[in-house]
């Protein structure tokens, strides 16, 4: 066979694909999809226009915008300060940084999971199970008095929910009969404690395995440090949504001298 007959050997794990139209025709494909799933919704789902606004009535419930929503929700566990400025703040921040504290060159120009698995994982359970789980959850399932109301029931405006919230050194208290904890002084102290034996939790981690881990040895204390922060700031959250469901607790630490709830 003549060398101009040999046919091409083609490595899959180097071999490239043109944008067009290989990446171009499958992302039109799927944006048509999400139109027609979009349409289809717009055509079953009544959204009439409600009556102009009247400042001497407010409607209940009273919603943001739904891109807004996630923040309303996180109302429910977390104070204003830190639902409506610490966490945003801290969710812009932590975009901002990911150029600067992620050191993995694989994946870029190609999708991979095996290469990226920690940065895709935490993406997506930071966007969809946390960010979009809260919008829905606003937009579908909140109704009057921003009551929790299940896809089958009916948007009651007289239902009233007996719900008491308790911090969780009272119900700490109750479960192991320590009075001395329903001392709002001490409890700061072992509160304040507590969540720093949680950011704690890293410096141990990066002690254990930082001599075994080449990757987190080529990351770095620094990167290192402020990658565990924003993890473990965005764990909080559901952290505190799980106790606030399970054992209504309202607070972990109440400072009232000076006006701070976390």
């Amino acid at each position: 066979m003549a060398d101009s007959e040999t046919p091409e050997v083609i490595d899959p794990k180097t071999d490239k694909v043109h944008t067009w139209p290989h990446l171009v025709r499958a992302e039109f494909i799927c944006g048509l999809l999400i139109f027609i799933g979009l349409f289809v919704w717009s055509l079953l789902l009544d959204a009439p226009l409600e009556e102009p606004a009247d400042p001497t009535k407010t409607p209940n419930p009273s919603k943001a915008p739904w891109y807004f929503l996630g923040l309303q929700e996180m109302l429910v566990y977390f104070d204003p300060w830190m639902a409506g400025v610490v966490l945003p703040s801290l969710i812009i921040v932590g975009l901002m940084l990911i150029p600067y504290i992620d050191i993995n060159p694989k994946g870029n120009g190609y999708y991979t999971w095996k290469e990226r698995k920690f940065a895709i994982a935490n993406f997506c359970f930071g966007f969809l199970v946390l960010w979009v789980s809260l919008i829905i959850v606003g937009v579908f399932l909140r109704g009057p008095g921003w009551n929790f109301f299940a896809p089958w029931q009916e948007w009651d405006p007289h239902k009233v929910v007996a719900l008491t919230n308790i911090d969780l050194n009272i119900f700490l208290a109750d479960l192991t009969g320590l009075d001395f904890l329903r001392n709002t002084a001490i409890w700061a102290v072992f509160g304040l404690g507590l969540i720093g034996a949680y950011y704690f939790s890293a410096v141990i981690y990066w002690k254990l395995k930082s001599k075994k881990s080449k990757f987190l040895q080529e990351l770095g204390p620094v990167r290192f440090g402020i990658t565990a922060f924003l993890f473990l700031t965005m764990m909080a959250l559901p952290i505190k949504m799980i106790l606030r469901w399970t054992f209504n607790i309202k607070y972990v630490v109440a400072l009232p001298w000076i006006n701070m709830n976390i």
